[in-house]
């Protein structure tokens, strides 16, 4: 059962909105041992406490019974100091480390196909290919990069468009009004800037010296 942070130690807010609270015999396990968490979760009754901040939502612990947590426990740590647990950590943090590094490169060429630079700027497309996809693939960065619900070529072009919105525009030091829905068109009309200023590109046209994105690519 899903459930949000509650007002109180010991208390959660459930989906229709009442405030329980935990039974005596649970306690709340942290986030962090994936393990852990997956195993206590399939182990019976718990509660996932979660919190949406914006449009992110961030895991803040399983209520569970404390007997099946520290049983849990000392058997995941009876696992662990096998040599075998050892080994086989290491070949998953080796594929994790080859799957990244395909990704990043996938990534980076999605994003030069999005860019699709005229002959004349491939310097600045290799540039800043290299920036978004410095800035967007790094695993836990919560960028559009790592999400797997769009196509890459949506994400690499997404990426491009948030990149220059931060380094090319004023858009971080607006003060921008609490009103719905305007955050969202501030952002659409700095995107549509982009696009328009990746055309000169695209299309080989002279550059103005007080270009936002040269002087951008220049000083990074």
């Amino acid at each position: 059962m899903n459930v949000q942070p509650g007002p109180r130690p010991r208390t959660v807010k459930m989906a229709d909105g009442r405030i329980a609270s935990a039974p005596e015999d649970w306690e709340l396990l942290p986030p962090g041992d994936a393990a852990l968490t997956r195993r206590v979760k399939a182990a019976g009754e718990h509660w996932v406490v979660q919190e949406k901040k914006g449009r992110r939502t961030f895991s803040r612990g399983v209520w569970a019974p404390s007997q099946t947590i520290r049983s849990i426990q000392d058997t995941l740590q009876v696992e662990r100091s096998h040599p075998s647990h050892a080994k086989k950590q290491a070949a998953a943090k080796a594929r994790r480390e080859r799957e990244q590094e395909h990704y990043v490169e996938d990534f980076a060429s999605a994003v030069k196909r999005f860019l699709n630079f005229h002959p004349h700027f491939h310097a600045f497309q290799d540039r800043l290919a290299e920036l978004v996809t410095q800035h967007a693939t790094p695993v836990g960065s919560g960028t559009v990069a790592r999400t797997k619900r769009i196509p890459i070529e949506s994400r690499a072009e997404a990426a491009v468009i948030a990149w220059m919105r931060h380094q090319t525009t004023c858009y971080d030091d607006m003060k921008i009004p609490r009103v719905k829905g305007k955050r969202r068109e501030v952002r659409r009309m700095f995107a549509q800037r982009s696009k328009q200023r990746l055309e000169s590109y695209r299309q080989g046209r002279p550059i103005a010296s007080d270009c936002p994105l040269a002087k951008a690519l220049n000083h990074q």
